[in-house]
């Protein structure tokens, strides 16, 4: 949580972890420790400077540099590349080529012909504003407390009475030189300041060493905060005007959610998937159940930072229609959505410049569900999370300024004006592209193996998200764990599962649907292996190959089949079968039979489905004995039983009966699967089958 008071709870500078550092490695290390605190300043949020004196590699001579966090950086994240490098004597040297607020965008132009030692990061939009300042070293942070201050209709007054006159205070003018110019002017006017506070927007505070700018930011941020707390509790206000409601105990919750999200993320997609991510926090529950959550809503942000992530306001969604299923619950979802857009057009409209850039997605980013709590949306994982982080600390600045006084956020012309800058435009036209899968979830079951891993690696790499599901917990743990490490934690999720168990299979999904938002992707990929002769063969060992390999995949099958179509916007069944599915092999009646089973199921699905945009196809594996967890049982000494070599034999074995002559792996089978899986590659292919054997005549599919 975010609201204790202590100083301890602040990140505390390190003398020992410093020793030795020169003024780069400082100021990053400032920088990060900032940035690890989201009280402090949230993702992406922010900016640190340092004013260096290096030797200028064309003349030789020393030079003054400003270090600065560059465009588009996350100080709790960034190493030295992340900082900006540029000659103060030429951004000094800008200031006869302003010419006036009108023409202001103009002067970034000229921040690339200030860079030192051919520095590649561009630099921010608030460049100049630590250039104007004469300190050594400055930070510009968006506490939550501190805004919550700024955001006040009283901003001016309670900036003087918490800081006892020590810390300064501006209006809200948008970031850039013009800003840069009225801090040094106001600087200049009051001597001794240890900072000032930015209306509606944040603090800048400032230090002749590393440590002490970052001890002066700190000390201000806790007495800011400290400030606040007391006087709420003092004037013994209700949060929020107080609760109007209660949270859904878990499980109800859980089951709200699991029939909700995917019917949202179908809904918001409109032609490009999105990823969901869910915030029950106790701040999140506190607003979502008060009585003042629509007006308090409805005024949206205040911090640009808030609004860029989340758009300047939230869809409200009323228990009244999350309540709802079926038809009923998409019907009145698609008129709360279509009539959040046109709002969002209208604000637009009315806002716009002839210079501004068009329309974005129109869509909400931060939807507020009564008694639940808050999901947020958007093109990835990431990107979900973090705009709940940032509408967490909107929630946290509301909280505490109308406790204190009264809560205001920017006036719609300027935040329509940060949100539309043709400067951060720009930014987003620099991202590079988004690879092929992101958005896109995949669901893989026995996600433990061998095949199932490398499938899960090949979709992960791609940009994808991967709900891992296996019924062996210690091996589930592990492979989350590197997979986690390699892609990120935001990417992928494991989820133990018996796929013969109708209320672990659903549990699966419902766990995919809280956590992304729902299933674009099935590989049905759990299995096992069995050899016997027909007379050996018992009921015991028939039932359980058609538990796990047909009635399995039916299950899981089923569930992914009824959650894409929840969404309506598609989706990939992938069925992992075997060439045993296509001919016989000797002493594995119950195992053949399994298999054969799992191909028509695939052909069922792809013919149901292909009304709704869901393909079903098979991929066919043969003698997958590197790194499959099938080979390492029983069925290693059966199989080499059944064809009369010793069990190191097996795999040149195989590989020698094949056309090809070639051993097959589970990253073959990976690359299969991904082309089914992959709507870029095959958005006209169902009901197919692709054999990955190394060719087998016998399995030839006609």
């Amino acid at each position: 949580m975010r609201t204790s008071t202590s100083i301890q709870s602040f990140p505390r500078w390190d003398d020992a972890a410093t020793a030795g550092m020169d003024d780069a490695h400082l100021l990053l290390y400032r920088s990060n420790l900032l940035g690890s605190d989201l009280r402090i300043t949230n993702y992406g949020g922010g900016n640190t400077s340092a004013k260096i004196w290096q030797k200028d590699p064309l003349s030789g001579d020393t030079t003054e540099v400003l270090w600065v966090k560059g465009s588009g950086g996350d100080l709790g994240s960034m190493r030295l590349d992340g900082f900006s490098t540029l000659y103060m004597d030429k951004l000094r040297g800008l200031k006869p080529l302003y010419r006036g607020q009108a023409h202001e965008d103009e002067m970034v132009d000229y921040l690339p012909h200030c860079t030192f030692n051919l520095n590649t990061r561009a630099a921010s939009i608030d460049t100049p504003l630590h250039a104007s300042l004469p300190y050594a070293h400055v930070d510009h942070m968006h506490p939550d407390g501190v805004i919550a201050i700024a955001a006040m209709a009283n901003s001016e007054a309670i900036t003087r009475q918490v800081f006892d006159g020590s810390v300064g205070w501006m209006p809200w003018l948008r970031p850039g030189y013009e800003l840069g110019q009225q801090l040094a002017a106001y600087n200049d006017a009051h001597p001794g300041l240890l900072g000032i506070v930015l209306g509606g927007h944040g603090l800048f505070s400032w230090g002749e060493s590393a440590k002490t700018c970052f001890e002066n930011t700190v000390a201000l941020i806790e007495r800011a905060q400290t400030w606040l707390t007391e006087h709420r509790l003092a004037r013994k206000v209700q949060v929020f005007g107080g609760a109007r409601s209660v949270a859904l105990a878990d499980g109800a919750r859980h089951a709200t959610l699991a029939r909700l999200l995917p019917v949202l993320r179908g809904l918001s997609a409109q032609g490009v998937p999105k990823l969901l991510h869910l915030n029950v926090s106790p701040e999140v529950l506190e607003f979502v159940n008060a009585k003042d959550l629509e007006p308090l809503a409805a005024l949206g942000t205040s911090c640009p930072d808030h609004f860029l992530r989340t758009k300047i306001r939230p869809l409200i969604v009323p228990e009244t229609v999350y309540a709802l299923e079926g038809a009923a619950l998409k019907t009145a979802l698609s008129t709360l959505l279509a009539s959040y857009r046109a709002d969002y057009t209208a604000y637009y409209e009315r806002c716009k410049r002839a210079t501004s850039p068009a329309l974005r997605d129109a869509n909400p980013v931060v939807i507020l569900l009564p008694r639940i709590g808050m999901v947020t949306i958007a093109k990835d994982k990431a990107t979900a999370r973090i705009a709940g982080e940032f509408y967490v600390n909107a929630i946290n600045v509301m909280r505490e300024a109308n406790a204190v006084d009264q809560y205001v956020g920017l006036p719609e012309q300027e935040a329509f004006d940060i949100e539309y800058w043709l400067l951060e435009e720009a930014k987003l036209q620099r991202l590079p592209r988004p690879k092929p899968m992101v958005g896109k979830v995949a669901l893989v079951t026995g996600g433990a193996g061998g095949i199932g891993q490398a499938i899960a690696t090949r979709i992960l790499t791609d940009g994808g998200c991967v709900v891992l599901a296996d019924i062996d917990q210690q091996a589930l743990n592990t492979v989350y764990t590197d997979l986690a490490k390699a892609h990120g934690k935001d990417h992928v999720r494991a989820v133990v599962c018996d796929v013969t168990d109708e209320a672990s299979v659903i549990a699966a999904f419902d766990r995919a649907a809280i956590e992304f938002g729902g299933v674009d992707i099935l590989v049905s990929n759990a299995g096992i292996a069995s050899a016997a002769a027909i007379e050996d063969t018992t009921l015991a060992l028939w039932n359980r190959n058609q538990s796990i390999l047909a009635t399995g995949y039916f299950l899981v099958g089923r569930e992914a089949f009824k959650q894409m179509k929840a969404q309506g916007t598609g989706g990939s069944i992938v069925m992992i079968a075997s060439k045993n599915g296509m001919v016989a092999s000797n002493q594995a009646t119950a195992y053949c039979a399994a298999k054969a089973a799992e191909i028509q199921l695939s052909r069922s699905f792809a013919l149901e489905g292909a009304p709704l945009g869901i393909r079903s196809n098979v991929v066919n594996p043969d003698a997958v004995i590197r790194g499959s967890k099938i080979w390492t049982g029983k069925w290693s000494k059966e199989r080499a039983a059944a064809n009369n070599i010793g069990e190191d034999e097996l795999e040149a074995f195989y590989r020698d009966r094949s056309m090809l002559k070639r051993s097959v792996f589970p990253q073959d089978i990976a690359e299969a699967t991904y082309f089914f899986a992959a709507e870029h590659l095959s958005a006209k292919s169902t009901g197919n089958i692709l054999n990955v054997d190394a060719g087998n005549l016998a399995a030839f599919t006609r």
